[in-house]
């Protein structure tokens, strides 16, 4: 599949010739002193273990000038427990799990667009979030610095996590709760998916190259069996986990331009 180079369309992309990776502008139109909520973007980079969510979060946090953090740094120490025992995760263990990653997104664009926008927040959501992460050493060590930006570049960002079910991703997306009563004034933070599809071979290939454990296979069946295609929904890209990550941010950059006009 061809794919557009992120370096051939001057109207779409500002080109940074001394890194030579392409700076995305999704609404330089707007000022940035003006920015509100609903003109800030949190990408998820979903899939099941082994497509390289974490790559290309990385990948996406250069070229996008996003910051980017590992959801499951995230997950509450009741569910780390559960897990370093060998114990599979409920609903109801990740639903607490999913609350904290779409707080903490809207936590990062509040900080990213200043007081003015932050005054609107409900108070409890910005102290809940920021004393969870605090206690776990989540604020220092997770949440990576996005490369140098520039003011009128749009504001987000970048969190991978599986997200397998549609009813995870709508927590993601903050349909569980009405976040347009805490940011009155500043609308609801927009979210895209960006799904990593891929064959249960390569997936199988991949986890026995980095691990080689038997039990590997049990629990990339037991995900796959899980995962509730999202590419019917909408805000959704989707990019194969054999393309190159170079075209894979190329398609997410492509994507999200195309929403954003």
């Amino acid at each position: 599949m061809s794919l557009p180079s992120v370096y051939s369309e001057p109207p779409t992309y500002s080109e940074d010739r001394e890194e030579n990776h392409a700076v995305v502008d999704f609404n330089s139109s707007v000022d940035s002193k003006h920015r509100h909520m609903s003109d800030a973007v949190l990408l998820v980079v979903m899939g099941v273990s082994g497509t390289g969510k974490s790559t290309l979060g990385a990948a996406l946090s250069k070229a996008l000038c996003l910051p980017f953090i590992d959801g499951d740094d995230l997950h509450p120490q009741s569910n780390v427990d559960k897990m370093s025992h060998g114990d599979p995760l409920t609903d109801a263990d990740r639903q607490p799990w999913l609350e904290t990653i779409r707080k903490t997104a809207v936590s990062s664009v509040l900080n990213q667009l200043g007081d003015n926008n932050g005054s609107h927040v409900e108070p409890d959501t910005m102290l809940e979030t920021e004393k969870s992460l605090d206690e776990r050493s989540i604020l220092g060590r997770s949440l990576q610095p996005s490369p140098v930006r520039d003011e009128d570049q749009k504001p987000g960002i970048i969190i991978a996590c599986s997200a397998l079910k549609g009813s995870y991703r709508s927590v993601l997306r903050g349909e569980n709760r009405s976040e347009e009563q805490g940011w009155k004034h500043s609308g609801k933070l927009q979210t895209w998916f960006v799904y990593m599809k891929g064959s249960r071979e390569l997936l199988m290939d991949r986890m026995m190259k980095r691990q080689g454990h038997f039990m590997k296979a049990e629990m990339l069946d037991s995900q796959l069996k899980t995962l509730e295609s999202p590419e019917n929904e909408k805000g959704v890209v989707t990019v194969l986990i054999e393309w190159s990550t170079e075209d894979q941010v190329r398609e997410v950059v492509r994507a999200l331009e195309d929403g954003a006009r």
